[in-house]
């Protein structure tokens, strides 16, 4: 009878170290070990590209860690030219930072690749709504029905105008009700070329430029299904050839102007009454002493119809982290209301958090930054396929022939079709 409990006891002892050691086995394979997930002290690297933000991330961050005490966050700054070099290079050796800023252009790559860690169990646990971050965004970080990503920030498209020069010409602010007709007829009366002076710039720009004509005069840049190009619509040419008379009837700096000395510099050295740029601009446009107190900014002109290329970024998690739990605890983190906040208040990027919106907008009264808000109800997703960066290199070399006058924007666009085409043909 003794002999009986002691083997009893033997067993259920066995079964207990099967039962631990299974629960181990698990938690090793959610890339973490138990103490990882709970209490144990650790370090997390955050890698990013803009040294302009890491102030106010690093704002961020400490205020997380203040929350989260055993969790040590260290930024690593790339600058932008050397990003994604290294971000690949750490990638094929597998020492990637825990936590990485990601953005459209080249999320299907990664997370093709296996380098990020899908987020939608983390997302479901926590009860991450969703719906208070600009649809077209998410959706941009959606890849084989797997969300990578919560936006943190966004950039959409304004026309911004210099005060000065519309009041020394005589013409009427832009308004919300302005057509692109509005932009052709105002564009003759603020040119003046004995000082210099066009009505507007028309660069040969992508997301901040003819990506946004080629949708709102009726085309579309890539299908849904992203099969097909729609260069070649007679639609999305249209949305091109606006900006070449523009520069033909030269009420804008020709291509070799513009690519001497950029849009912005001119605009910003009072030279370019308007331009169509990015919400980027904004905090350099507010710093520029020459212009900080002359210009505004209004929605995109009506063509067709509205719309604006809406693009930003959010913070991957590496797909082989030791410490999966901490770094969604960043990740959430920076996607939430406290850290947007100090993002709305900051200017330097806009915040994807729909309820810090408001922030943003009261944050410098002075300028019409509502504008660049009320374009959410049409943002269009920016256009990225697996080879993005093979596809757009073909479409860099195209325009510039056709914004140097060597092509017809119809000519070029067909040509242009053609060729990404061919690449989007080769796509998985």
């Amino acid at each position: 009878m003794q002999f009986k409990k002691i083997v009893a006891s033997i067993l259920c002892a066995a079964m207990l170290v099967v039962s631990v050691a299974g629960c181990q086995s698990k938690e090793a394979a959610s890339g973490g070990s138990a103490a990882a997930n709970n209490d144990e002290k650790v370090s997390l690297k955050f890698a990013l590209w803009d040294k302009n933000q890491q102030p106010i991330y690093q704002k961020m961050v400490d205020q997380f860690m203040e929350e989260n005490p055993n969790i040590k966050v260290e930024i690593e700054i790339t600058p932008w030219a050397q990003y994604w070099t290294k971000l690949e290079t750490a990638a094929t050796g597998g020492s990637l930072a825990d936590v990485f800023w990601m953005n459209g252009p080249n999320v299907t790559k990664y997370a093709e690749g296996n380098m990020m860690t899908p987020l939608d169990d983390f997302i479901s646990k926590d009860k991450i709504d969703l719906s208070q971050y600009p649809e077209a965004l998410v959706k941009l970080y959606n890849v084989g029905g797997k969300q990578y990503g919560i936006p943190n920030d966004f950039d959409t498209v304004g026309l911004f105008y210099n005060k000065e020069i519309f009041d020394n010409a005589g013409v009427k602010y832009p308004t919300a009700d302005w057509t692109w007709d509005d932009v052709v007829a105002a564009a003759p009366k603020l040119t003046d070329k004995s000082k210099g002076i066009y009505g507007i710039a028309a660069q040969n720009a992508n997301q901040n430029g003819f990506y946004n004509t080629m949708i709102q005069a009726g085309g579309y840049i890539l299908s849904e299904d992203k099969k097909k190009c729609g260069f070649d619509d007679p639609k999305s040419i249209q949305g091109i050839q606006c900006w070449i008379d523009l520069i033909k009837k030269g009420f804008s700096p020709t291509a070799q102007q513009l690519t001497d000395t950029t849009a912005d510099t001119m605009f910003e050295s009072g030279k370019v009454a308007m331009i169509y740029s990015g919400s980027w601009i904004v905090p350099e446009y507010m710093a520029n002493e020459k212009i900080k107190d002359k210009f505004d900014l209004q929605i995109m002109p009506k063509m067709e119809k509205r719309a604006t290329i809406i693009h930003g970024m959010v913070n991957a998690i590496y797909s082989k982290t030791k410490y999966p739990q901490q770094a969604w605890k960043l990740v959430k983190y920076l996607a939430g209301k406290d850290a947007n906040d100090i993002r709305a208040t900051s200017n330097i990027a806009l915040p994807a958090y729909k309820p810090s919106l408001e922030k943003y907008t009261a944050s410098k009264p002075q300028y019409n930054l509502k504008a660049l808000t009320d374009e959410l109800d049409y943002a269009v997703m920016y256009p990225c396929t697996e080879k993005t960066a093979k596809w757009q290199q073909l479409e860099t070399d195209e325009m510039a022939k056709i914004w140097a006058m060597q092509e017809t924007p119809e000519e070029g666009c067909k040509k242009l079709a053609q060729a990404v085409n061919a690449v989007l043909a080769t796509e998985k």
